[in-house]
């Protein structure tokens, strides 16, 4: 598979590497789907609200893993494009490395401090008393699923996107299993969907080292003679960075909106904004998986200094994405009630839900143009102008739209923000790639 990034024909490659990816973010997805519908089935409506106050930090933890993982990715497709298999091991090696290392450090600290942590992100009242009981299990296995999403960019990198695909599908499987054990058979609540969360992230991070020590790994390892280098961890913690930024700057807008939420709901409204997220998360699963597909494919043309490979690539990354993100903007219009009734059969909450959610989805068709733009840049090496494009949506634009629209708008000004931001995201992306495109990406044929 390495060597056919560079021959076969781009849209064929593409789809190699997205549909693996999509069916495991689509596995993701509704693992966390079905999470929200038996939390808030068999446990309460406010458990909807405690998940939601906790995943953000989970997943900023998990981001140093992912950040890690597509940053050094980035530079093992470079790698294998340039024909250095022996950097490319070099990087893997520092990759392992940092990751067990600053996941420890982050169990340590979310151990210590979870209090703290929690209302900082917005856990007030009843919720509190859920997030606390949710989130003092579920640490334990955030350093195995740091592991893990760090290991899953490089092993599409490797040219193995379906085993990629299993270390998101398998624990998604055993997670939603042990769900219905814990909370349905043994009534554990809360801890009990967390003791179902841990055992799943530990499955994946055991399956990813199993790949690694396999012979179905490209890489040849040697940590007892382990380098350590400070020049190739600069460039991945560099690359990796933006990943880590961009779930940095999203915690900070979940700490703004759930603030906000409160401020001008109440706290259904935090499960009001829970649902959309899963709705989101489960709707755009190909848009994502085309992103991941582009990835590999773009750096290693990068590498190989195929520019007229890196411009196709970007072109049909960007038709197949904004086709697919507009059928899914028609779908979301024609069927959200019954999206959100999946979650609950209230009445009122699926009525203020529904109409939250056609407001946040109004800008769907451009997403696909930032995802790419941003995805470009790091599958370049470029830092500054990914990380730019990775902050422009949540940073540069919804933060300060959330904060402000509902001064004026009240609640609805919250859900406003979603597609301004997309649509001024996808505006100022398309600026700066097409600018990319026409000086430096040029060809001589």
């Amino acid at each position: 598979m390495i060597n056919k990034f560079g021959i076969e024909k781009i849209s064929s490659l593409v789809l190699k590497q997205a549909i693996p990816a999509s069916i495991g973010i689509l596995a993701m997805s509704l693992n966390m789907i079905i999470d929200t519908i038996f939390v808030g089935r068999w446990i309460n409506l406010l458990a909807i609200g405690a998940l939601t106050v906790v995943l953000p930090i989970v997943f900023l933890v998990s981001s140093v893993g992912m950040g890690i993982g597509i940053g050094g990715s980035s530079i093992v497709s470079r790698a294998l494009g340039n024909n250095n298999k022996k950097k490319a091991n070099w990087v893997f090696e520092n990759q392992l490395f940092l990751t067990i290392g600053i996941s420890i450090l982050f169990l340590i600290i979310g151990s210590l401090f979870s209090v703290p942590l929690l209302r900082l992100f917005g856990a007030q009242g009843q919720i509190a008393v859920l997030a606390k009981e949710y989130f003092d299990v579920i640490i334990f296995g955030v350093p195995f699923f740091a592991f893990a999403m760090m290991g899953n960019p490089v092993i599409r990198a490797l040219g193995k996107p379906n085993y990629a695909m299993y270390t998101i599908i398998l624990p998604a499987l055993l997670n939603i299993a042990l769900d219905v054990v814990f909370i349905k058979v043994f009534d554990l609540g809360m801890y009990g969907a967390g003791l179902a969360t841990t055992a799943s992230f530990f499955t994946s991070g055991l399956f990813v080292c199993w790949f690694f020590i396999s012979k179905k790994n490209l890489l040849s390892l040697n940590l007892k003679k382990l380098k350590i280098s400070s020049s190739i961890i600069k460039e991945i913690l560099s690359l990796g960075s933006i990943t880590f930024i961009r779930q940095g700057t999203i915690s900070v807008l979940i700490i703004i909106l759930n603030y906000s939420l409160f401020k001008y709901g109440c706290a259904i409204s935090i499960s009001i904004y829970g649902i959309i997220n899963r709705v989101m998360m489960f709707a755009l699963f190909p848009v994502l998986g085309v992103t991941q597909g582009f990835l590999p494919v773009a750096g290693y043309n990068y590498g190989a200094k195929d520019v007229k490979r890196v411009k196709e690539t970007i072109r049909i990354s960007l038709l197949f994405g904004t086709g697919i993100a507009s059928l899914i903007f028609v779908l979301i219009m024609l069927f959200h009630t019954e999206l959100i009734q999946i979650f609950t059969d209230d009445e009122r909450l699926v009525k203020l839900t529904s109409k939250a959610l056609i407001i946040a989805f109004l800008a769907t068709p451009l997403i696909t143009i930032q995802l790419i733009g941003s995805a470009y840049f790091q599958a370049a090496g470029k830092t500054l102008k990914a990380l730019l494009i990775a902050l422009l949506k949540q940073g540069f634009f919804l933060i300060p739209l959330v904060y402000f629209l509902p001064k004026v708008y009240g609640i609805n000004g919250i859900w406003i923000s979603f597609p301004i931001a997309d649509f001024l995201s996808a505006f100022v992306t398309f600026v700066i790639l097409r600018r990319e495109i026409k000086l430096n990406l040029k060809s001589s044929t």
